[in-house]
């Protein structure tokens, strides 16, 4: 295989032509320079060039390192360490900083001339150079959200495979059962504490992508690290995929997943259950958030494994904690009283349903007894109005199924039942017609409009169109972003119900707590502490929701709660330390460059 030849001061290593590729011999190549290097250098502290050789030891070198995202610096490595890894010649020589960087960086992204070659331009940046990528998302975080995320996250899955570059995450297919473990034991890191898993049958509300919807996972975990600082190599991405029934995308020769219909019944559970029970062999403590399943599959997979492991379910819980915050907020802004509310959905899906089971929870914390909250609720879906004389009602629909006339059509029922919010949910567009938000107006000097239907393509109505036909009067929150609107001289700007603003800090919280579970109370409590980094400014603006520059505090706030439930409820497996707030902020990542030597 080799042969090692001793030629008075000089060795030779012999390898047969086959054995090791270019790049390994260049690593290893590399690694003697470095030895060759760290002897000769002369004077210094001798433990100092220890702790250099065992550092640099561990590193790639050359092309390697370069290739690697999670340690490329690019033109930001020193000249030292050029000449010590491997460098030198491979980089242009201007040693730029971080802060360089980034300004090149926003000056190409701003040149591309719509939001999916900007979304494009930024996936690359995160396969070359990760601590450069979330130091432009973290510094310019308003700006790019909505590239990252919604809506343009949206129009990157409907076009997944023909913009798709380089895997990221763990793919799983009906054929791999039996294996499920083994796959999740190729990622190359092995202390993940957060799973963002999908199924792809339910990718916000554009319906079944399959194994296109892995866009979501992806970038719900660049937001894990960006907004509350967990290290991108402690989260994983996975799509269960359980095949497809979009046409378009069985005859798309660029589809990524596998071309046949999407498995139902006995199969999918099975495969559901090995996943479950591998994340727990392979990654034991690790939190599974559920994103986007479809109805059928989302609340009985959250009542299934709740109890049994730390999971829960973003579509459900985390747009109910962000809904009830805004709602919170509102209030502020018209002195009701929660108790005397009334709420009208349009939608009575996983989102509607969940955040109608938190308002519940908070209505009996105010003082309601469990019938009265119900009562709080109502709900109109596609057969219009949610009562007990329908013969159509199944699951959590029957626990908001009250006593009263049917009513067909949502302006009746908003004209009927007199609530003071209305709150989208529907996947349908424009259904918060002129005439539903004139009345609204007519009933209520300040109503509430929150259409949160995602992409923007979906919302129930427009920022300026809720504006403009309540005379500038709605409290309104929406989905995805909009401008900022004029209405009679007064500049308001509308509020984005981002989970965005729940997820990652409750992740973080079960993160520093070693939390066992996830509890409904953990969501409450989530969306009373953001409801309270809203200040009187940001409500005199419109504003139900903190300014999205200020996510990290406000994560920051929302994990030390969730950690607070955890110890109280008995579900933490770790110490609490002394500061908890300090003790969290101690584990927030921050993309900053390491310094090598």
């Amino acid at each position: 295989m080799y042969k090692i030849i001793h030629d008075k001061d000089e060795m030779i290593i012999r390898f047969e032509k086959d054995l090791v590729d270019g790049e390994t011999l260049s690593r290893f190549l590399s690694h003697i320079n470095l030895q060759s290097m760290l002897k000769k250098s002369a004077g210094g502290d001798a433990s100092a060039r220890l702790r250099a050789r065992s550092h640099l030891a561990a590193l790639p070198t050359g092309i390697a390192l370069l290739r690697d995202p999670s340690l490329n610096k690019g033109s930001a490595f020193t000249l030292e360490e050029r000449e010590a890894l491997g460098l030198t010649g491979l980089l242009p020589p201007r040693v730029h900083t971080l802060d360089e960087q980034v300004q090149r960086i926003l000056e190409n992204l701003r040149k591309q001339s719509t939001d999916i070659e900007r979304y494009v331009y930024l996936i690359a940046l995160q396969d070359r150079n990760k601590t450069l990528f979330y130091r432009v998302l973290l510094d310019n975080i308003e700006e790019l959200m909505p590239i990252v995320y919604t809506p343009t996250v949206g129009q990157a899955c409907l076009q997944f495979g023909h913009i798709f570059r380089r895997p990221r995450g763990i793919y799983i297919t009906a054929r791999d059962k039996g294996r499920v473990a083994e796959l999740l034991g190729n990622w190359p890191f092995n202390d993940i504490k957060v799973i963002v898993v999908t199924d792809g049958e339910r990718i916000l509300g554009l319906g079944d992508l399959g194994a296109d919807g892995m866009g979501i996972p992806v970038g719900k975990l660049a937001l894990y690290s960006v907004c509350a600082g967990i290290h991108p190599s402690l989260s994983l991405s996975v799509t269960l995929d359980m095949g497809t029934d979009n046409a378009r995308l069985l005859n798309d020769p660029l589809y990524i997943g596998l071309q046949h219909p999407r498995i139902r019944g006995e199969l999918y559970d099975e495969m559901l259950e090995e996943f479950i029970l591998a994340v727990q062999q392979v990654f034991p403590g690790c939190m599974i958030q559920f994103e986007d399943f479809a109805n059928r599959n989302a609340f009985r997979l959250l009542q299934q494994y709740r109890d049994q492991v730390c999971c829960f379910n973003d579509d459900i819980q985390g747009t109910a904690a962000v809904t009830v915050a805004g709602i919170f907020s509102a209030l502020r802004i018209t002195g009701g009283d929660l108790k005397e509310q009334r709420f009208l959905f349009l939608g009575a899906g996983e989102a509607g349903l969940g955040a109608g089971e938190l308002l519940v929870s908070a209505l009996v914390d105010a003082g309601l007894s469990l019938d009265e909250a119900r009562r709080c609720c109502w709900y109109v879906d596609s057969k219009g109005l949610i009562v007990k004389s329908r013969t159509d009602l199944s699951g959590h629909k029957l626990l908001y199924a009250h006593d009263h006339p049917p009513i067909a059509d949502f302006h009746t029922a908003v004209e009927t039942l007199k609530p003071q919010a209305i709150i989208g949910v529907s996947g349908q567009p424009k259904r918060f017609t002129p005439e539903i938000l004139e009345t609204m107006a007519r009933i209520n000097e300040r109503p509430i409009v929150f259409s949160l239907s995602n992409p923007t393509s979906k919302s129930e109505c427009t920022a300026e169109e809720a504006y403009t036909w309540t005379e500038g009067r709605a409290i309104f929150a929406s989905g995805s972003p909009f401008d900022p609107v004029v209405i009679k001289g007064r500049k308001l700007y509308p509020s984005q119900g981002n989970n965005v603003y729940i997820f990652p800090g409750v992740g973080m919280g079960v993160m520093a707590s070693g939390a066992v579970r996830v509890t409904d109370e953990m969501f409450l409590v989530a969306a009373k502490v953001v409801a309270g980094e809203v200040s009187d400014a940001d409500l005199e603006y419109g504003r139900v929701y903190p300014p999205l520059p200020r996510i990290r505090e406000v994560s920051l706030a929302v994990a030390v709660a969730v950690a607070e439930v955890a110890y109280r409820e008995g579900l933490a497996a770790k110490p609490k330390p002394d500061d908890l707030a300090e003790y969290i902020r101690g584990l927030m990542f921050e993309p900053e460059y390491q310094t090598y030597i």
